[in-house]
């Protein structure tokens, strides 16, 4: 079995903190642990990383998280090739759950369960993946037009047809049948 692998912006919270009514937790990442998410995320660079929890207790010992991140990042344009900063702000839920109560089938339309380890849950880590999960894949320079502005009628004068077609190879065995 491989160990367990540490991640990069650990917060472990105990959830015996949370209480009956709820708790609010807030979690930022420093210098190092934003430059090794980055590398994890193939950026060149977190310039910040913040995230605020409202913590709910839930039947079965389980927690609602209704969160926010805020983060600033360096991201590279996958058609220029040229690094620009990015802004993320993203509301999302989660429900932390202990790990026997874990659901084996997937709802959609529920919030993603993490697994409650022991007695603690990581909100470094959850934080982390909201952050992956708010990342465009592929990320257009704020510079660039809008694919919409790529499929307008061209310029008057701008040649309109494509250029003729070279020959088949083929059609010399067309011209013997």
């Amino acid at each position: 079995m491989s160990d367990p692998v540490t991640p990069e912006f650990s917060r472990p919270y105990a959830v015996s903190a949370v209480g009956p009514e709820g708790r609010t937790a807030e979690v930022e990442a420093g210098h190092g642990e934003r430059a090794l998410l980055a590398s994890r995320f193939g950026l060149p660079a977190i310039e910040s990383l913040r995230c605020r929890f409202l913590l709910r207790p839930l039947r079965g010992g389980a927690l609602s998280a209704d969160g926010v991140l805020e983060a600033r990042v360096r991201q590279v344009c996958v058609i220029t090739g040229d690094e620009f900063e990015s802004v993320v702000t993203e509301p999302f839920v989660l429900h932390f759950v202990p790990e026997s109560a874990l659901s084996e089938e997937i709802d959609v339309d529920a919030p993603d369960e993490i697994p409650i380890v022991g007695s603690h849950i990581d909100l470094g880590e959850a934080a982390a993946e909201q952050l992956a999960l708010a990342l465009d894949p592929y990320p257009r320079h704020p510079d660039l037009p809008d694919t919409a502005d790529l499929t307008e009628e061209p310029p008057p004068g701008a040649a309109t047809e494509a250029p003729p077609a070279r020959p088949s190879p083929f059609a010399v065995l067309k011209r013997r049948a």
